[in-house]
């Protein structure tokens, strides 16, 4: 007779290595940029938003709002009135990811803004967790 163990140890040997090995499906992309004078600019910020399917507007609002910087979209180009560091840009970019795209109940990112009675919710399509988020930015 065999325990437990042993026959843990065989299933896993008996796995193809491709479902052993996980990868993270989502990743917060980081921001690619230069800085330009007294200026940053940030030329994936629209990829960046469509990969965390959401407007490019409200990205935008939150990041600048984040930064205390004024800024402006120019194309594909975010330019930013002044030297911001690429570190504390992707700082944000995570903190906003956490807020408006990445459900806090199974931490998927596959969620949608949802307005409902004045109050901003995330609902996810993957768990269907509802959560209300600061509209106000």
């Amino acid at each position: 007779m065999t325990n437990y163990e042993d026959l843990l140890e065989r299933g896993y040997k008996t796995l193809p290595e491709s479902t052993v090995v996980e990868s993270e499906r989502f990743e917060i992309p980081k921001v690619r940029g230069h800085l330009e004078g007294n200026k940053t600019i940030i030329t994936n910020f629209t990829q960046m938003a469509s990969t965390f399917r959401r407007p490019v507007e409200h990205l935008l609002k939150f990041i600048l709002k984040e930064l205390a910087a004024p800024g402006d979209l120019k194309g594909n180009l975010l330019i930013i009135g002044s030297k911001i560091p690429a570190s504390r840009i992707n700082e944000k970019i995570i903190k906003y990811a956490e807020e408006y795209v990445i459900c806090k109940e199974c931490g998927k990112p596959d969620t949608k803004l949802v307005k409902e009675d004045e109050q901003l919710f995330k609902r996810c399509q993957a768990c269907g967790a509802k959560q209300p988020v600061q509209s106000k930015i």
